[in-house]
């Protein structure tokens, strides 16, 4: 079986992965809140840990893996949206998450095991929030009643903040962290409130209300996969507040040391260098680009080309570029048939390094070139990427072919010693935007965005 190693939040380091029970994978995701359509920054965790996904159940196969995500259909805003719309909350949750499905679908995201939505578990919520207000066998209890709220005691928990690792100061009431005059202590959380007649509510011991963000996912976590479970991932975003309220309140309720066994989180996405935001007229959906035709596998593709620990940088030079390589992979269609779903060890060992999607890339790259097709369209299928999308049409594909060949001659000039005819090829494929590197194996080449096949063809023969 294939050593896994993942970098886990909590310890800062990577580590060899082990489940906690043999035979038996255990992921939970934090989901969205559906109140409205997907961005590109919601998708990337998506693809990210669908990846994670698709290795585990390769690895331990896939009556072994359990992964959880949730929706969020209880929120501020989305009583907000009813309330601006006139619709109801259920119409508008129903409506949301099939636009989510579809559009994760459409970038080659299995569906999770379990998708819980949150109205689904309240009684699991209060069991819970009266599991914190109970004294723990030490005398302490971890949660607090206040003007209709119960709040979690946050210096109840020392081990507060292991997880973010952030200063107390900067944790301090923040543009994140709600500031209220019931509350004990300003760190301190909401995990009830109570609900106005206009609002949805549901009854509990302290009156009709509803949960904090938090509690939901320590409790559908908890009803899916047990007190402790295996990996626990979503967003850098959601480091602190989210995950760490989430590790407070579940380690108190049910009495253990840790909720997860290993925290993995992606990195940020921007777009064009800057911040996604309304504000800035950079902020669009994954709905906006299948609109625009841009195929779903390309969207994929893209957010996999940064590690996913890293920010990424989503660009229009980025996404070209993207298309041109990814449509490289299927230049010979005939060969990338079948159904087979298997990840070629040279990609298996890349993602099973930290999931180092880049050098599984790299290894994609290496399969094409020496026409590996044998195990290049089993893999690609593995990951994702079916290669539907492509039109015999697409520029790239009908020259791809050619510059194969002139890779070809370029090798076969370079052993025979005639290095003025391979730097002549060379050359004539770097003025078309083709980027040319020399391997052990010979020579490898791809699209960049700046390829003009218009170029390739006025070069004329070399």
């Amino acid at each position: 079986m294939t050593d896994i190693h993942l970098y886990n939040t909590r310890t800062r380091k990577k580590e060899l992965f082990k489940p906690l029970r043999e035979g038996d994978v255990r992921m939970y995701v934090c989901g969205p809140t559906v109140y409205d359509r997907a961005h590109i920054g919601n998708a990337r965790p998506v693809v990210v840990f669908d990846v994670l996904y698709r290795l585990l159940r390769h690895v331990y196969g896939a009556g072994a893996v359990t992964y959880a995500r949730n929706f969020t259909d209880v929120d501020d805003k989305i009583n907000a949206r009813a309330a601006e719309t006139g619709r109801s909350i259920r119409d508008i949750t129903d409506e949301t998450i099939g636009w989510f499905m579809d559009d994760m679908g459409a970038l080659g995201a299995l569906v999770p095991d379990a998708q819980p939505r949150a109205t689904e578990y309240i009684p699991e919520m209060v069991a819970m929030i009266e599991a914190l207000i109970a004294p723990d066998d030490k005398g302490v209890r971890h949660a607090y009643e206040a003007e209709g709220h119960v709040l979690f005691d946050v210096p109840s928990f020392p081990d507060y903040g292991k997880l973010s690792r952030r200063p107390l100061d900067e944790m301090q009431a923040g543009a994140r962290v709600e500031v209220a005059t019931y509350k004990r202590d300003p760190m301190d959380f909401v995990l009830w409130k109570p609900s106005t007649d206009d609002l949805p509510g549901w009854d509990s011991p302290w009156g009709r209300g509803r949960p904090g963000w938090h509690i939901e996912c320590s409790a559908m976590a908890k009803a899916l996969l047990g007190e402790t479970f295996d990996i626990h991932g979503g967003g850098i975003d959601l480091a602190f507040p989210h995950h760490e309220n989430e590790v407070a309140q579940s380690c108190c309720a049910n009495h253990t040391e840790v909720m997860a066994k290993v925290w993995m989180h992606n990195g940020f996405l921007q777009v064009e260098g800057e911040k996604m935001a309304k504000s800035l007229g950079n902020f669009f959906t994954v709905k906006d680009l299948l609109d625009k035709g841009v195929p779903g596998e390309v969207i994929r593709w893209l957010l996999l080309k940064a590690h996913y620990r890293q920010p990424l940088d989503w660009t229009e030079k980025g996404l070209a570029a993207a298309k041109r390589e990814l449509a490289s992979f299927y230049e010979f269609p005939e060969d990338m048939g079948g159904e087979d779903e298997r990840i070629a060890e040279p990609v298996l060992l890349a993602l099973a390094d930290d999931l180092n999607v880049p050098k599984a890339i790299a290894e994609l790259h290496e399969m094409r070139r020496s026409m590996n097709f044998h195990d290049l369209s089993p893999t690609m299928r593995a990951l994702g990427f079916y290669g539907a999308w492509v039109l015999p049409s697409e520029p790239e594909l009908s020259y791809s072919t050619m510059i194969h060949a002139m890779a070809s001659d370029l090798d076969d000039a370079r052993n025979n010693k005639d290095y003025k005819y391979a730097d002549a090829i060379r050359e004539k494929l770097i003025r078309a935007g083709i980027e040319v590197r020399t391997t052990k194996q010979g020579t490898d080449w791809k699209f960049t965005p700046d390829f003009d096949a218009a170029k390739l063809e006025e070069i004329g023969d070399v």
